[in-house]
C-alpha cells in the first residue's frame, strides 16, 4: 500500500501475489464482523461505484481496461456499506465487486438481459446484503442515481427490505403521466435548513430546502431482459429543491423514490434524512484514494495484483471510517464488531505497552470496546495521545492499521 512502513509495504506486496489469495475470498472477508454487528438494527446498505485509476502507458497498460472518459485505465469498484439509520454508526461492509473491463461490448445495451450489464452490480450487491444482514430488523438499500432501473425496483425489494434511490429516469407511469409531470403537479407543502457536507466538488454550507411528495406507479418498460416482472411498481416520491442558493452555488436538486410509504411530512423528511447518509460511503472512496491509502499510487503490475490491492484497501478503509467515529464518541460499540478474537489479544498486549507515566497518557476507554481499540492504532499510527494535540486522523488510522497488521499476523501472512 501506499501508506504504512516498509515492512507492511513488502508483506502485503508479497500477500497479492499469492494464487492462493482469490479476489472472491477477499470479498467475502469483507462482511465477517459485520453480520453480528446489525442484530437488531435498522440498517441502511448503502452501496455505490468508484473508478479506481492507475497510470499506464501505450506499452505497460498493466491488463487494466478503460474506465470514465478518455484514455484512463484502471478497475471499477462496487461496494455496499452497512449503516445504522438511527445514530450513522458504520457497521462494516456487506460486499460487492472489484473488477476491470475486458473490452467493448458489441451487443447493445438496450438488448442484453440484466445479468449481461455492469448495472447489474446494483441487484447483486442487494442480494448479497440480503444474506449478510439477515438478523438485522429492518434493511433500506440506498442508491444514488445509477441504481434507478426498473428491474432493480421489481427485484430488490422484500418484506422487511426496502429500496431507497435518487431519480435518473423519466419513467413512464401507469397512468399515462410521466414520473416528472407528476412531480410537477405536486405542491411544496414544507422547508427545512440542513447542513452539506464538504466534498471533493463543493464546500461544506447550509441549504435551504422546499419540499413535496406523493406517490407514484411506474410503468414496466418495453424492452426485452423484463417482460416477466412486475407490470407496475408503487413507489413514493420526495424532492427537495433549493429555490434561492448562494451565488455561485450549484442549487440542490434531489428527487427520491422509495418503496418506504410516506403519508407525512415528517415521513418525507425521514426519507431525506436517509438518503443523506450516503456521505459516508464518498468517505470510503476518499478514504481510499487521496485521504489515506492513496492506492492510486500502486506500482504493482498485474491487473488481478491491483484488483487485490483494491479490496484488501476497501476493508482497511472501511475500518478506519469505523476507527474515526469511535475516536468521536457516540455510540459504544465492542471492538469484536472490527476485530477478531486473536486481533482483540493482540491488541491487549499493546495496550499494555503503552501505559504513559501520566494519567493523561493512560487508554481510559472501557477495555475491549472500539474506542479502545482506536486509541491504540492511533498510537501505533503516530499520535502522541495529548490531548492539547489534534485527534487521530483517517492517515494516522491507516498508517496504525498497518503495524497493527504486522504485529497481530507477522511480515510474511498480512
Amino acid at each position: 500500500m501506499a501508506r504504512g512502513d516498509w515492512a507492511a509495504n513488502m508483506a502485503f506486496w508479497r500477500f497479492v501475489n499469492n494464487p492462493q489469495v482469490t479476489i472472491d475470498k477477499l470479498i467475502e472477508g469483507w462482511s465477517t464482523q459485520t453480520r453480528t454487528a446489525v442484530s437488531g438494527r435498522h440498517v441502511l446498505a448503502i452501496q455505490d461505484t468508484s473508478e479506481v485509476k492507475f497510470q499506464t502507458q501505450a506499452g505497460r497498460r498493466r491488463g487494466l481496461g478503460k474506465v470514465g472518459k478518455g484514455n484512463a485505465r484502471g478497475v471499477l469498484l462496487h461496494a455496499m456499506m452497512a449503516v445504522d439509520a438511527d445514530s450513522g454508526v458504520c457497521l462494516g461492509l456487506t460486499g460487492g465487486n472489484v473488477w476491470t473491463r475486458k473490452g467493448k461490448v458489441k451487443i447493445p445495451h438496450e438488448r442484453r438481459a440484466l445479468a449481461d450489464k455492469e448495472s447489474a452490480r446494483w441487484v447483486t450487491a442487494a442480494e448479497q446484503g440480503r444474506d449478510v444482514l439477515a438478523d438485522a430488523r429492518m434493511i433500506t438499500v440506498v442508491n444514488d442515481r445509477e441504481g434507478d432501473f426498473f428491474a432493480h425496483w421489481a427485484l430488490t425489494p422484500a418484506e422487511n427490505v426496502h429500496l431507497l434511490s435518487r431519480a435518473m429516469h423519466d419513467h413512464a407511469l401507469v397512468d399515462g403521466d410521466t414520473l416528472y409531470q407528476a412531480v410537477e403537479r405536486s405542491r411544496f407543502c414544507d422547508n427545512a435548513v440542513i447542513d452539506l457536507p464538504q466534498r471533493m466538488d463543493r464546500r461544506g454550507r447550509q441549504a435551504h430546502l422546499s419540499m413535496r411528495f406523493g406517490t407514484v406507479v411506474l410503468k414496466r418498460p418495453q424492452r426485452p431482459g423484463v417482460t416477466d416482472l412486475a407490470e407496475g411498481i408503487k413507489l413514493s416520491f420526495v424532492e427537495v429543491v433549493e429555490l434561492h442558493p448562494p451565488r455561485g452555488a450549484e442549487p440542490i436538486r434531489w428527487l427520491l423514490l422509495t418503496t418506504h410509504p410516506v403519508a407525512t411530512v415528517k415521513d418525507a423528511w425521514q426519507i431525506v434524512s436517509w438518503y443523506r447518509q450516503r456521505w459516508i460511503i464518498e468517505q470510503l472512496f476518499r478514504s481510499l484514494k487521496s485521504q489515506g491509502l492513496r492506492i492510486e499510487d500502486s506500482q504493482i503490475e498485474s491487473a488481478e495484483g491491483l484488483i487485490k490491492l483494491v479490496a484488501v484497501a476497501t476493508r482497511a478503509a472501511c475500518i478506519v471510517i469505523q476507527l474515526v467515529q469511535a475516536r468521536n464518541s457516540g455510540e459504544e460499540l465492542p471492538a469484536e464488531f472490527v476485530f477478531t478474537a486473536e486481533e482483540i489479544e493482540t491488541l491487549r498486549a499493546i495496550n499494555k505497552t503503552m501505559k504513559g507515566r501520566t494519567e493523561l497518557q493512560k487508554n481510559h476507554h472501557r477495555p475491549n470496546t472500539l474506542a479502545w481499540a482506536a486509541w491504540i492504532i492511533a498510537k501505533l499510527g503516530g499520535w502522541t495521545g495529548y490531548a492539547s494535540h489534534r485527534p487521530p486522523g483517517p492517515i494516522t488510522f491507516h498508517t496504525g492499521m498497518a503495524r497493527f497488521q504486522i504485529l497481530a499476523n507477522g511480515p510474511t501472512n498480512v
